[in-house]
């Protein structure tokens, strides 16, 4: 009998097929559950929200722990002590591309775009960006690593994200040219996640057949051949019994409330659903890491030069278009601080329900070893400004000294924020994006 080196060659070669072999080796018992002794969890999720807010019903007033919440971070009042607002960070990118392309672009990346064919505005065109984003660069070191490995990685979840390919569409880079498309829509997202049901149902009846198959000749070998094989068929009792126990978890609330979510059908991608495609795919985010697939995860809502119409706060006119409109408009104003009001009120609800989730081992909330962080591309719409990009940060698991309001008077680069991020998931880098805006290294005041 031929001596196989190893369970994925006796897969193989016993009539399952590579791909089969590739899926039963991302079970957790093979290779991608966290060994004993695994360091406390990190996570780290990028919200965007686009075309800048309402700076004086925004930022705090005051400073430190005695803070104030203006109108439009209200909603995340009950996470006051659990929150971070830095004002003064600035995308100090230049080159080529209009403010929206480099604020999208070089928001998570800090390095210029290439040149391209994209125009926009009256500025020059533009290309994708030069360098890899922040989350792609924690999900690459994290996934290197046995401890912090994961299923995918990062998850890269989207609402409404326009189809087309272009600059103001993309804030997630796994490298030089090389942008991460969101996935917006939630079905294709719940196939992405789950879709693997029926293949672990038939992977399960495969090794049936091989257990009947390899009982039948049982009799027909040698005596040392007998106890390899009886090795071998304990090895597939093994992985049915892990095959029937993942599928056992994938249909039924574990102790911890965690079930593959069920989700509402037929809801269309229109402008309308977009409150319910939000909670979806927020609602997914949570399951996900509960399920450990990811620990590094994007939220795009909409895009650079957004412009959904929030016919759900009775407003007709386009973000984007109402962003242009200059603050004397009073109508115009208020319609923006509603809607901001709004974007944030999907941060209380993604914080809310990491906060209501334990985590698998019982120790805490998801939240308790979450950051959140909102963001935008913008720090004003009618200006195009990127100075004073908006950065919230919600939750302490990463590290952050949270419970305060801090104001860096006469502005940071956010390559040095982009750097702390890093480092607060335990990937100290020298520089990260244009090392001419990382001279100062991190912002050291802000990690515990």
């Amino acid at each position: 009998m031929k001596r196989f080196t190893s369970r994925r060659e006796f897969l193989v070669n016993t009539g399952v097929s590579a791909a089969a072999a590739n899926f039963l080796f991302s079970l957790p018992s093979l290779g991608w559950a966290a060994s004993s002794g695994t360091p406390k969890k990190k996570r780290m999720v990028f919200i965007f929200s686009p075309n800048g807010v309402i700076p004086d019903h925004f930022w705090p007033s005051q400073t430190g722990k005695d803070f104030d919440l203006k109108r439009i971070l209200q909603p995340l009042a009950d996470f006051k002590s659990r929150m971070l607002t830095l004002h003064g960070v600035c995308n100090r990118i230049k080159g080529d591309g209009d403010g929206h392309m480099r604020g999208i672009g070089c928001l998570l990346t800090g390095i210029e775009l290439f040149p391209g064919d994209v125009q926009g505005g009256s500025d020059t065109p533009a290309g994708w960006s030069k360098g890899i984003s922040i989350d792609q660069h924690i999900k690459n070191h994290f996934q290197s690593n046995p401890d912090t490995q994961t299923r995918f990685g990062s998850l890269e979840f989207g609402v409404m994200v326009p189809e087309r390919a272009d600059t103001w569409t993309r804030m997630s880079y796994a490298g030089p040219n090389q942008p991460v498309a969101p996935i917006d829509n939630p079905y294709l997202m719940f196939d992405k996640l789950y879709g693997q049901t029926k293949n672990r149902e038939l992977l399960a009846s495969v090794l049936d057949e091989l257990t009947a198959d390899f009982q039948k000749v049982q009799q027909l070998v040698s005596n040392e051949d007998r106890r390899l094989l009886n090795d071998h068929l304990d090895m597939v009792r093994e992985l049915e019994v892990e095959l029937k126990t993942e599928l056992a978890q994938a249909t039924k609330v574990d102790k911890v409330g965690h079930a593959v979510p069920h989700l509402p059908a037929n809801v269309e991608e229109v402008n309308n659903n977009i409150p319910q495609i939000c909670k979806m795919q927020m609602d997914m985010l949570v399951s996900s890491f509960v399920a450990d697939f990811a620990r590094v995860a994007t939220f795009q809502i909409t895009n650079s030069v957004g412009e959904p119409k929030m016919r759900w706060l009775d407003i007709e006119e386009g973000h984007h278009h109402l962003s242009h409109e200059p603050d004397s408009n009073e109508e115009a104003y208020e319609k923006l601080i509603k809607i901001n009001t709004w974007y944030c009120e999907q941060v209380a609800y993604l914080a809310k329900k990491l906060a209501e989730t334990p985590e698998p081992d019982g120790q805490g909330s998801l939240l308790d070893n979450t950051t959140l962080v909102w963001t935008n591309e913008l720090g004003k719409g009618n200006s195009h400004t990127r100075n004073n990009i908006p950065f919230v940060l919600v939750g302490e698991g990463c590290g952050f000294s949270m419970g305060r309001a801090v104001d860096y008077k006469g502005g940071v680069a956010h390559n040095r924020l982009l750097m702390s991020f890093s480092e607060s998931m335990g990937i100290p880098v020298k520089s990260f994006g244009n090392p001419d805006y990382c001279g100062d290294g991190p912002l050291g005041d802000l990690i515990v």
